[in-house]
């Protein structure tokens, strides 16, 4: 929790929050300084329900002073992503063809990491939480710390002068079993997570978010708390 002396003004950050493993572990690590606010977006992913309900029970544990859940399903109409459109099949092999990967939303967290923005102007937030991580998606243009990098300069350039906001990104250098081990020593709610790109009840353990989470937690030495298919 943050820790305030008193008449002191808690600090907040924005946190983006899809109800995945990583955004949970970034979470974890922004409440050891902050208040958080988390944030959702719906852009059109087939797993919108599950993402919800996990996010909800994260918001709950973790105490989120606000959330917000907002509607950026014009992604979704545009495509361009096997998320988002269900005339493609999330691949499921063990070995990704290469170039961009089909789960590529196109300019997803410009888009997202714009609107979060604009809500910690307005909550007079001080950072910007995202759990993006290079090693995992090396395919992901977004996801490179030169792009959160250039990010930064635009929200320096394209805010208000008096916002003074810090984009962190905590684990961009971890791979999966990293970030397994962070959450669980920050006491992060693993089980409360989805990362499944299906939409189903149990996650597929097959699509490669699923790979990398299983994997992940192999490597970390513990067992994935949430439920899988037979």
């Amino acid at each position: 929790m943050t820790l305030k002396t008193k008449n002191q003004k808690p600090k907040t950050a924005v946190v983006l929050a899809s109800g995945g493993l990583d955004s949970c572990v970034a979470a974890a690590v922004a409440r050891r300084e902050f208040d958080l606010a988390m944030f959702h977006a719906n852009y059109g992913q087939r797993s919108l329900e599950q993402e919800l309900e996990a996010f909800r029970a994260q918001a709950a544990f973790f105490q989120a002073a606000a959330t917000l859940e907002v509607d950026l399903n014009y992604l979704g109409v545009i495509g361009g992503s096997c998320l988002t459109d269900l005339d493609q099949t999330v691949p499921t092999g063990e070995v990704e063809p290469p170039g961009i990967p089909s789960t590529y939303v196109p300019f997803r967290n410009t888009n997202l990491l714009a609107a979060a923005v604009a809500w910690a102007e307005v909550l007079g937030a001080e950072a910007v939480f995202i759990g993006a991580n290079v090693l995992d998606n090396p395919g992901y243009p977004d996801c490179r710390p030169e792009y959160f990098e250039a990010f930064s300069r635009v929200l320096e350039l394209g805010a208000r002068p008096e916002t003074h906001l810090v984009i962190h990104t905590p684990l961009i250098h971890l791979d999966k079993a990293g970030i397994v081990r962070l959450g669980l020593k920050l006491g992060a709610p693993l089980g409360l997570s989805w990362s499944c790109y299906q939409g189903d009840l149990r996650a597929c353990g097959r699509c490669s978010s699923c790979r990398l989470r299983l994997k992940g937690f192999a490597a970390a030495g513990v067992p994935d708390p949430i439920p899988y298919q037979p």
